[in-house]
């Protein structure tokens, strides 16, 4: 049910990111910033989804340091910067409490997003995760906003117990499983990266579709991937931290005083052409 008839101009980019869960594997790539969403959309990718970690450090913050409004400006911008459906990567949700934590994902489903990310990392360096029961919960409170706002906004449920050191598989099993029976559309393990773990999840929370970080799972291919039932590949930081680190090559030659460091494959005019043609098109679907 869609409470705030402002994000009825967003069905037909739901409608699109729940038909590229349906079937396939897709690769969906996260910018951090409007222009790489332009390039993306235009490089021909079906669907964008923020990053977290990626947008902090264009910032100079460090990732989860960003405070949920300047999040959710930056959530509508990326979806004003293109046609396509974007996730956006809401963290645990930016709340600890149960009140404020639907409050800011309405807020999120208000900015036209298609789809969001509510993970169990609690940020704490003494307990990372949240219990596994509290986790349950906030998922449940989660898919509660969002059915209550857009209903057709799609859920990714993150069992984060890899990707903040405490890689046990069967705790990873337990929590998809119960965030995909709490309401999550689909589940999302960061940090897999063997081909036994990803069948385990696909196998897990089957028949809903699964995402997998393409860092550690790289070296398994596209083709692997879509063969062990991967519903979608995302980037994450990847591309930001591919942009930082051409970036701080050329400042090291420079520093060095080596003037031969502007070997850009991209030109002022390509950027300067595609952005010209964007006029953030975005704000008509």
């Amino acid at each position: 049910m869609v409470t705030d008839m402002s994000t009825s101009q967003f069905a037909p980019r739901h409608a699109a990111f729940r038909q590229l869960h349906a079937s396939g594997c897709f690769i969906l790539p996260n910018p951090w910033h409007i222009g790489a969403a332009r390039w993306l959309a235009q490089a021909g990718f079906k669907a964008l989804a923020t990053t977290s970690s990626g947008y902090a450090f264009s910032r100079g913050k460090a990732d989860g340091a960003v405070h949920v409004d300047e999040v959710l400006q930056h959530c509508s911008e990326i979806v004003a910067a293109t046609n396509l459906p974007v996730n956006a990567d809401f963290e645990d949700g930016h709340a600890r409490d149960l009140p404020t934590l639907q409050d800011n994902v309405r807020r999120c489903v208000a900015t036209g997003v298609s789809g969001l990310s509510i993970e169990d990392a609690s940020g704490d360096p003494a307990s990372p995760l949240y219990s596994f029961a509290e986790a349950v919960e906030r998922m449940h409170a989660a898919r509660e906003a969002i059915d209550a706002t857009d209903e057709d906004v799609l859920l990714v449920g993150r069992a984060e117990c890899f990707l903040v050191g405490q890689p046990d598989l069967d705790e990873t099993l337990r929590r998809l499983t119960a965030y995909g029976e709490a309401g999550a559309d689909c589940l999302y393990a960061p940090a897999l990266s063997t081909r036994e773990q990803i069948a385990a999840v696909v196998e897990a929370v089957a028949p809903k579709p699964v995402n997998v970080l393409l860092g550690p799972a790289a070296h398994l291919g596209l083709q692997t991937l879509a063969e062990l039932g991967v519903r979608r590949i995302s980037t994450g930081g990847a591309l930001s931290l591919t942009a930082w680190s051409g970036f701080a090559r050329a400042a090291e030659k420079l520093a060095a005083g080596r003037l031969d460091m502007l070997d850009n494959k991209v030109t002022h005019s390509d950027l300067g052409s595609l952005f010209a043609e964007s006029n953030e098109p975005g704000q008509t679907s």
